[in-house]
């Protein structure tokens, strides 16, 4: 008997087991991708404080993953919805007292620091759903959890619309869209939900796009084995929504409609709205396969993509290290997402599956996006890219939901050893 108590909890075995090296070193080469892109693109540019604003940030994050870890489950579920009611409040006010950067009011100023509160959203957001879709008697199957569930995610991404901040606020409805998903919501109408943005770009396109958009969605549809009433209903809204899509863009502001027509087609002002992504794709093409070297990139140390060391940082790493440099942070983020869903998977509590889940949906919505508006597959929308953009709010969180995924593991496995 003693024997085998020995075996389950020998000390030596501890640090190793609990801990999950693979999703920390991943990260930590992350950051360092990212610090060495800021100091590269802010160098010449006369604003170095931003790397090291960067690294004192990271220096935060690392700590409160390495606090998180070690946090009881109790702990973490009896926070979150007092982590997501302190996040509602910072978004109201910084709707009243926040400052405007860039025509969006969403930083607050606590005296030497400066937070943006729909970065933490995204968190509280996430651990506000994982603690009600875990808790005993909710079935997401139920139109009341349903509605509770949507409601969740509709306030904070409706104060952080209102600011306005509309590229945040989808990372919100794709959060919606994951978590849904995990937690074994209707295939069909996620699938629907999915395919309408899509859509509605086709339409926008030409009728061409859109008659085969819809086409393929159709088919995609039918193969589901739905009801035939339910896929009927749900193709026709679908084929509406699309059909209707450019009414809806043209009561957007002038800056979207631009952002979406630069999307559509960078080349059309080339001087103007289009000229960021025009200058990004340059510069992600110049590296080459190894690149032009560190500090070396002519897109980068000439200043050709204004704030490069934020939205469009992927084009430093994918100009000075090539494509080599490019597609080793994006193996490194694939890396990342397959360990989060691995954990998601492995835990047998559904608060920490979800928790896991949600990173993953979150992390690789942002990468998606950002790398696919880096090189004019997507709208410029202000999305940064997770561990590598500068900023140190959507640091902090991405290091947070870091530390969720190795408490996750790390509790997984104590429990398989009891």
């Amino acid at each position: 008997m003693q024997s085998d108590f020995n075996d389950k909890f020998d000390v030596k075995r501890q640090p190793g087991e609990f801990f999950d090296w693979s999703t920390f070193l991943i990260t930590l080469l992350l950051v360092t991708f990212g610090l060495l892109s800021i100091y590269s693109a802010t160098y010449e540019a006369g604003m170095s404080s931003r790397f090291t604003q960067q690294l004192i940030f990271a220096i935060m994050g690392f700590s409160a993953i390495m606090v998180i870890l070690f946090l009881p489950e109790r702990w973490l579920f009896d926070f979150s919805y007092i982590f997501y009611a302190i996040t509602i409040i910072l978004l109201i006010s910084v709707l009243i007292f926040g400052k405007e950067v860039n025509g969006t009011k969403g930083w607050l100023s606590l005296g030497f620091i400066r937070i943006q509160p729909s970065e933490f959203a995204k968190l509280a957001t996430l651990m506000a759903l994982a603690r009600f879709l875990s808790s005993k008697g909710v079935d997401i199957r139920n139109l009341r959890d349903l509605l509770i569930t949507i409601g969740i995610v509709l306030l904070p991404a409706a104060l952080i619309f209102k600011q306005p901040d509309h590229g945040t606020a989808t990372v919100l409805g794709a959060l919606l869209v994951g978590v849904l998903f995990w937690s074994g919501f209707d295939l069909l109408i996620l699938f629907s939900v999915i395919s309408i943005p899509l859509i509605i770009v086709a339409s926008l396109i030409s009728t061409g796009a859109f008659l085969t958009a819809i086409s393929i969605f159709s088919i995609i549809a039918g193969l589901m084995r739905k009801s035939l009433i339910k896929t009927a209903v749900l193709i026709a809204i679908v084929i509406g929504i699309g059909y209707t899509g450019h009414l809806a863009i043209n009561k957007l502001e002038k800056y979207q409609q631009k952002r979406i027509q630069t999307f559509l087609n960078p080349g059309a002002d080339p001087r103007g709205s289009g000229y960021n992504v025009i200058q990004s794709i340059l510069a992600v093409g110049s590296g080459g396969l190894t690149g032009s070297g560190y500090m070396e990139g002519s897109q980068t140390q000439l200043k050709y993509i204004p704030a490069q060391w934020t939205d469009f940082i992927f084009s430093v790493p994918a100009e000075e290290f090539g494509f080599i440099g490019g597609s080793m942070v994006i193996l490194l983020l694939l890396l990342f997402l397959i360990r989060a869903v691995n954990i998601a998977a492995e835990t047998t509590s559904t608060f920490y599956s979800i928790l896991a889940f949600g990173t993953a949906t979150i992390i690789f919505y942002h990468v998606i996006i950002n790398i696919g508006m880096v090189i004019g597959l997507m709208p410029v929308m202000g999305i940064p890219l997770p561990f590598l953009s500068s900023g140190g709010s959507a640091l902090v969180v991405n290091l947070a939901m870091v530390g969720l995924l190795l408490n996750s593991f790390r509790a997984h496995r104590r429990k398989k050893l009891v």
